[in-house]
């Protein structure tokens, strides 16, 4: 099925999920993932991590999306990530969303016996049980999207996350989003370049809004990033870190095209 804009495609996953995590939770309760082995590990900063390296790039594990279908479902997570660490990721993303980017919870715990670089877990958050699941299975960082959440449960979600010693990138697509929600209390605030009603990518609301992050935030641009010039530019501007995932997922040595990546991006 198809949709007739983005945003209908993104109303529809956050439909889907509520019903996915009413599920979930009578599943497994709050209580039993609060017995998980991994659920009391420190954490890692996955700020500090970027901020300390001359190119943060957070590298994406992602196997398919709504806007380009397969991207590689070929390579195993392990291997991905065990190549993103070896190549100089300054974090890693997962996505867990099983029906519309065919992730899942069990890659976020591959990819956490896999290093000790920070895991972020990026998925359509909207409940705290889902922040307990991130805990429970390995993340040191979760994603918030500011266009799928009141400005409450922006507050709400952020403060349930630190509780737990889990950092948030929060998720902005405008000037309007990023006001909305700059006083939600997020550890990094991630600019993403793409279009949400068009799908179209422009680095021009990255450039838009760099200025207006501040300098306690950690700064990230996401989406359609391709070049080392697009990522010489937007260091300029201030930004600390980089979310890439389909630059590198659709090779077939994730891992490798990232170490290449970041070789011409030095340069």
């Amino acid at each position: 099925m198809t949709y007739p804009i983005a945003m209908s495609i993104l109303e529809k996953i956050i439909q889907d999920k509520k019903k996915e995590v009413q599920l979930r939770k009578a599943m497994l309760p709050a209580s039993k993932l609060e017995g998980f082995g991994l659920f009391d590990r420190q954490t890692v900063s996955l700020k500090n991590m970027l901020k300390a390296q001359p190119i943060g790039i957070i590298a994406e594990h992602k196997r398919r999306s709504p806007s380009r279908a397969v991207i590689n479902q070929d390579c195993s997570v392990s291997d991905i990530v065990e190549g993103y660490t070896a190549a100089g990721a300054g974090g890693i993303s997962i996505l867990t969303d099983g029906k519309y980017f065919g992730g899942s919870l069990d890659d976020l715990l591959l990819a956490r016996a896999s290093t000790a670089l920070p895991l972020l877990r990026k998925e359509f958050i909207i409940d705290p049980y889902q922040i307990l699941e991130a805990r429970a299975y390995g993340a040191d960082a979760v994603l918030l999207i500011a266009a799928v959440l009141s400005k409450e449960a922006l507050k709400s979600l952020c403060a349930s996350a630190h509780a737990l010693d889990l950092e948030v990138l929060l998720e902005v697509h405008s000037r309007a989003e990023l006001e909305f929600s700059l006083d939600a209390g997020a550890d990094l605030i991630g600019v993403n370049n793409r279009n949400l009603k068009t799908f179209e990518v422009s680095l021009e609301i990255s450039r838009e809004l760099s200025g207006l992050i501040p300098e306690a935030v950690g700064k990230i641009s996401e989406s359609g990033l391709k070049t080392p010039d697009q990522i010489r530019e937007l260091k300029k501007l201030g930004f600390d870190g980089f979310l890439m995932g389909e630059t590198f997922m659709k090779t077939a040595q994730p891992g490798k095209a990232l170490g290449d990546f970041l070789k011409k991006t030095r340069e």
